[in-house]
């Protein structure tokens, strides 16, 4: 048996048992990969997948059992090349980071020029996505670090710690007569058509559960990932924006003489959490745990050693030096 099989096999699974996929996404040919997973198969003595002709049709109970034990495998082998690269040339490669739009733009900037300027040599590859987007590339080896408001919590492969809360606010032309007042009530919102998130991205789920827990329905005339775009669609006159405070930081835009202003209604959807994430059981270079750092005040690299080994957070450990 082989890495090469492995990797065959774990694909497989990954894409659906679609061969046809698979070959694409390893760059290979559809005979090859079959072939390696029926000599796999031979050599193990179990049947990995249920097969309909040549067609693979779904995975077997021991075949479960092997991808358990493959994906440790690919897991480790991984970690063996990152240590590899850790030690051989310290400062220096490329750090993958997957991140929501929100993030990547008003977020990350700061922290990635800071890394930067400590290592000079290590790049950065940033990815955009959903938050299910940005937990699949983690799991995929595509990043090493992901971060989201949404949904990382809900992945057992992946460690996960809160970064920093945020809250929202409500982005309104200056002339808007909801401009006049300072903290908005859900009635009034609702009354107005509503620009804000998709469904799945930036605390959108806690501003739908208010306005449902109060019996509520408002009217969302338009639905974007993008922050700027709601801005955008708002200083049209399309509606009021829902947006994150961070959105309008810095923005001249909403600043003195701009055309919106932002008024605070985080005390009728209440706080965000933002969370980072690793795959679990993945081996982090120094610039990770340093960046991870840059994110926030609330990581040390300690903490995220005792989060990675599966120790409880609630006490501080002996050598925090807490």
């Amino acid at each position: 048996m082989n890495l090469h099989q492995f990797r065959f096999v774990q694909e497989a699974a990954r894409r659906n048992l679609n061969l046809t996929e698979t070959a694409r996404a390893l760059h290979t040919s559809q005979p090859g990969i079959s072939k390696a997973i029926l000599e796999l198969e031979e050599e193990l003595g179990v049947d990995i997948f249920a097969r309909h002709g040549k067609r693979l049709r779904r995975v077997t109970e021991p075949g479960r059992q092997v991808l358990q034990s493959i994906e440790i495998i690919m897991r480790e082998v991984a970690n063996l090349k990152r240590i590899g690269e850790d030690y051989s040339r310290q400062e220096a490669g490329t750090l993958s980071i997957a991140a929501t739009h929100t993030q990547a733009r008003y977020v990350l900037p700061t922290p990635v020029a800071a890394l930067r300027s400590r290592y000079p040599k290590v790049a950065v590859s940033l990815h955009q996505g959903t938050p299910e987007d940005v937990a699949q590339m983690i799991l995929d080896d595509a990043a090493e670090i992901g971060m989201a408001t949404e949904r990382l919590t809900q992945y057992d492969e992946l460690v996960t710690l809160p970064c920093y809360e945020w809250r929202h606010v409500a982005v309104l032309p200056v002339g808007h007569p909801l401009a006049r007042l300072e903290r908005p009530t859900l009635e009034q919102l609702a009354a107005e058509p509503l620009i804000s998130y998709h469904p799945s991205f930036t605390g959108r789920s806690k501003i739908d559960a208010a306005f449902e827990q109060r019996g509520l329905k408002p009217s969302f005339v338009l639905e974007a990932i993008d922050s700027d775009v709601i801005k955008t669609y708002v200083r049209l006159g399309l509606g009021v924006g829902l947006v994150a405070e961070m959105a309008v930081l810095d923005d001249v835009l909403c600043a003195p003489g701009g055309d919106l202003t932002a008024r605070p209604v985080g005390h009728l959807f209440g706080p965000n959490v933002a969370r980072i994430a690793f795959k679990r059981g993945a081996y982090l270079r120094n610039f990770v745990y340093t960046f991870a750092e840059l994110l926030s005040d609330r990581l040390t690299r300690p903490l995220i050693e005792r989060a990675m080994l599966g120790q409880s957070l609630d006490q501080p450990a002996a050598s925090d030096g807490l």
